[in-house]
């Protein structure tokens, strides 16, 4: 399974953070209003799941398997899908149940070869999320934006919720 060298930096200001991007050289994509299902393999296994996501541009399918909270301790598998309410049907065949339907807004930008999501969840402050080629691209690009290795965290959606006292793994809709 592929490695996401990832890491989100909690409790932004999207204004601030998006002004902060675009002052280093970095570009707008576009801003867009994503849905999603989650199911689990397991049963209360936390650290592998299904996810059924439409971004706003397409659909995707894809396995998350978390090792760790550190920058490189997620790994996914990741398909285009043509349909997100066919898919979700499939699955139920499958015998998978959503666990949880959730809404998120994001805002997409790229910086010197690193993409970066402004991510707004219901119920918990705005993260901004830096994706790259690898590790050190991760702490480079965070550094280029003001941000200190120990500022980041590969922390799980779960685990920021569980920050702000909520649990997750109960709510079975997240919705604006």
């Amino acid at each position: 399974m592929p490695i996401e060298h990832e890491a989100k930096v909690l409790d932004i200001d999207p204004d601030v953070t998006e002004r902060r991007i675009i002052d280093e050289g970095g570009r707008k994509l576009g801003r867009r209003f994503m849905r999603r299902y989650v199911y689990d393999i397991a049963a209360g296994d936390r650290s592998k799941w299904i996810r059924l996501r439409d971004n706003g541009n397409g659909t995707t399918l894809a396995v998350k398997h978390i090792t760790s909270d550190a920058i490189d301790g997620t790994h996914e598998v990741e398909v285009s899908v043509d349909d997100f309410a066919a898919t979700n049907e499939l699955l139920g065949i499958m015998g998978f149940t959503a666990k949880s339907y959730q809404e998120t807004e994001r805002v997409s930008f790229t910086l010197d070869g690193a993409q970066l999501e402004i991510d707004t969840w219901p119920r918990i402050p705005a993260y901004l999320e830096i994706e790259a080629a690898t590790k050190e691209d991760v702490i480079r690009v965070a550094a280029q934006l003001g941000y200190a290795e120990s500022d980041l965290t590969g922390e799980n959606t779960i685990k920021i919720y569980a920050r702000h006292g909520i649990d997750l793994d109960t709510v079975r809709e997240l919705r604006f």
